[in-house]
């Protein structure tokens, strides 16, 4: 299987891991020779429940039951998408009641820009430095590392960066601004949280020149920060905030929200502002749906915290020099990218799932599956040490 990976399937680096996958349930993933590696990563915050979660493979069988694709997005009420946005604006403060649902997180950021160059009628977006919000153009536009930028250039104009938590910043900041995006906490730059009420401040600025506040929470939503959404934890509303990633139970799914009086906007002049053919799937939307409930209803977000203190408290270190993040986003950033490339390449020898960052060479990603149990962390955490004391 691996050598028809490499000859059919597009890669995106020269060095994927290559793991030849036969199943995979609970916090744990299964090769061909059904070896088992403890997942630390869940596919990159996305899978929320784990592997196979018997109430989201639940929700997604009974749904194909019913039906799959039937039309374009929204011409049709179909339960399964309603009765999600609908869950997700009882979860959410007012105004932020209207969702689109789209296919991935960096589609939702694409209609996320449009709509708030439609609501202002402003065409300048401001992004912050060591920011991720995806590949397509206008996400990769939103980027600042021109190495990966240039090749694909030119991208959408009149975006320009500021600092994170960088008050002084916040002048950049005009009434010629459509609006602000950023990470509520930072993922590719290393798990970077807001400070000093950093995010409040960010939008009263932009309330008092007119300019929208999206909040990407693609990679801290969906419970993993001890709050259905990130920014819950930072006394702030953004006026869009952008899901993917986790939403959707181990299914591609984005999606965007707003008030209704912005989202109407993207009905006429021109009509069908934005439009997906997919978005809204209704397996994907049931099994959205399914997960946002067992996290609401269960304590599970309440253990993300509990969970990451015992993270913090198992991996401790000389050559970790700290531990970004919150809840279960963390980044344990080592003395060195050599470091961190050796623990990554070998606690998958040694049967435990770790990642890198995209911008931050010297973190690796610890973001495992919300239902990770107590014994897991440990048994995970203890290999990460066993490598590190045996580094050299």
């Amino acid at each position: 299987m691996k050598d028809l990976f490499f000859k059919y399937q597009a890669q995106t680096s020269p060095f994927p891991l290559g793991m030849e996958v036969s199943h995979a349930k609970g916090s744990y993933i299964y090769d061909t020779n059904n070896n088992a590696f403890l997942d630390f990563v869940a596919g990159v915050s996305a899978c929320t429940l784990g592997h196979c979660h018997p109430k989201v493979v639940t929700a997604i069988k009974d749904q194909t039951e019913k039906y799959l694709h039937v039309m374009v997005y929204g011409e049709y009420a179909q339960n399964p998408a309603v009765d999600l946005c609908q869950f997700i604006a009882n979860h959410l403060p007012a105004p932020l009641e209207q969702t689109y649902l789209v296919n991935s997180g960096t589609e939702a950021i694409e209609g996320a820009l449009k709509l708030a160059r439609r609501v202002t009628g402003r065409s300048e977006i401001i992004a912050m430095h060591n920011a991720y919000h995806g590949n397509t153009m206008g996400s990769l536009s939103l980027m600042d590392y021109e190495e990966r930028k240039a090749p694909f250039r030119p991208l959408i104009p009149d975006v320009h960066h500021i600092n994170f938590n960088s008050e002084t910043d916040l002048d950049f900041i005009t009434n010629k601004t459509a609006a602000v995006i950023a990470e509520t906490i930072q993922g590719g730059a290393g798990f970077i949280e807001p400070t000093n009420n950093y995010l409040s401040k960010l939008k009263a600025k932009c309330k008092s020149v007119g300019a929208l506040l999206i909040l990407d929470e693609i990679q801290p939503g969906i419970g993993r920060t001890g709050k259905l959404f990130g920014f819950q934890n930072y006394n702030v509303i953004p006026d869009i905030v952008v899901t993917g990633k986790g939403l959707g139970g181990g299914l591609p799914i984005g999606a965007f929200t707003a008030s209704t009086a912005h989202m109407s906007l993207l009905q006429d002049n021109p009509k069908m502002g934005h439009i997906t053919t997919f978005g809204g799937n209704p397996v994907i939307a049931a099994s959205a749906l399914a997960t946002l409930k067992e996290v609401v209803s269960t304590n599970l977000m309440e253990q993300t915290l509990e969970k990451e203190t015992l993270i913090r408290q198992h991996l401790k270190h000389p050559l970790i020099k700290e531990i970004r993040g919150k809840g279960l986003m963390l980044a344990a950033i080592t003395t060195s990218p050599e470091v961190t490339n050796h623990v990554v390449l070998e606690a998958q020898k040694q049967g435990l799932i770790l990642f890198w960052l995209l911008f931050e060479p010297k973190a690796i990603r610890i973001t495992p599956p919300l239902t990770i149990s107590k014994e897991e962390i440990i048994k995970g955490c203890g290999i990460i040490i066993d490598i590190l004391n045996n580094y050299k």
